[in-house]
């Protein structure tokens, strides 16, 4: 999204980025060129006034929360209706599920006619059933209610295009599917911006590389025993970048395997290709995913490529594994394999360039311009 709008902005474009809170990572990565709307959202509680004006709805989110706690994001809506009512914006793109109903009912209750296009970013079937929480198993339920509210529904992969139709029942042709805006040529410059870690030194081994939040979907315990199964070939070493919940699970688990003195996990980084650059291959080891935005920079920063061919996303970016090897989820031997054969055979580093440069943010912001400002 901050790709997206700084070129809308750097084309001449109005941009307001609505946040419901003013916090993460990329603060600092906002151009002036874009406005920050912070909406200041403190609970799900500032939704309620909102609610009395629509009854049916109220209803319908009670019985679909069933007992959960609503997600806090939705007290967005009041807020963001205002904004919609004052400002009267040409278009609201929205991504992920809650933002997704936050963007609808705020549009419903401001009256206004700003053009709204909802976006989706994971494979919701696989997503909502491998869900913890009650309310989120049966989101499809309320999706399917309220997404054909929105003037336009944009996929990031034919897959989870496919898999958003059939599961809320909605025609194919109302969903449009624009890859993600990731490749930016400063990515090179990043890739190769200074880095003080001793794995990447000139001789040490080669450094397998995750990213991802550490969680049930990225399965980064696969990958640890992947890594078991290739240390116990040859030297190697992985790094995870991300932070999570299961850390001390993984790190428990390569403590089992006899491989925690060769796996490090730093956390969140704030150069991420500077890592991509230096590594001998990513693996993406999930069980499912929307994209997957970090293929696509992986092969941007010329680094092969070995992925689960997951729903949805890493067949469609790696052609079939055309620039990167697939393998089935959660098989650790198969992925184990082919992250040897990468290190033995790494693939030609222009060629992963030229793949990258097809998922520019170029060529997503005219889709998504298409998309948002059409008549």
């Amino acid at each position: 999204m901050l790709n997206l709008a700084t070129d809308l902005a750097d084309r001449g474009h109005r941009v307001d980025l609505v946040m419901g809170r003013k916090e993460g990572h990329f603060l600092e990565e906002i151009p002036d060129t874009v406005t920050v709307i912070d909406l200041k959202v403190r609970s799900a509680r500032q939704l309620l006034p909102a609610l009395l004006k629509m009854p049916r709805l109220a209803a319908a989110l009670a019985a679909h929360l069933s007992g959960s706690r609503l997600p806090w994001i939705l007290g967005g809506v009041p807020g963001l209706a205002a904004y919609l009512s004052h400002q009267r914006p040409a278009a609201l793109l929205s991504a992920l599920s809650y933002p997704n109903i936050t963007a609808v009912l705020a549009r419903r209750l401001s009256a206004a006619s700003t053009r709204t296009v909802i976006s989706v970013h994971n494979h919701l079937s696989v997503a909502t059933a491998g869900a913890d929480r009650a309310a989120d198993k049966t989101f499809p339920q309320l999706a399917r209610r309220l997404y054909p509210e929105a003037d336009r529904i944009v996929a990031v992969s034919d897959g989870v295009a496919e898999d958003l139709a059939q599961t809320l029942d909605l025609p194919r042709t109302r969903i449009h599917t624009i890859y993600n805006p990731v490749f930016r040529p400063d990515m090179l410059a990043l890739a190769q911006a200074p880095l003080e870690h001793a794995w990447f030194a000139p001789d040490a081994p080669p450094v397998i590389l995750g990213i991802g939040k550490l969680k049930p979907q990225k399965d980064f315990g696969c990958l640890i025993r992947a890594f078991a199964r290739v240390r116990a070939v040859r030297p190697a070493r992985l790094l995870i970048l991300g932070e999570g919940s299961q850390r001390e699970a993984l790190l428990s688990l390569a403590g089992q395997l006899g491989v925690g003195d060769d796996i490090g996990l730093p956390g969140f980084v704030a150069n991420p290709f500077a890592y991509l650059g230096r590594a001998a291959v990513f693996a993406l080891s999930s069980a499912w995913e929307g994209l997957s935005n970090v293929i696509i920079e992986a092969l941007a920063c010329g680094c092969p490529v070995v992925s689960t061919d997951c729903p949805s996303g890493p067949a469609e970016l790696l052609a079939g594994g055309a620039y990167g090897a697939l393998v089935p989820v959660g098989d650790d031997t198969a992925l184990a394999q082919a992250l040897l054969a990468s290190l033995d055979t790494p693939p030609q580093r222009e060629r992963l360039l030229a793949r990258a440069r097809q998922f520019s943010v170029e060529r997503a912001a005219e889709q998504y311009l298409s998309v948002l400002l059409e008549e």
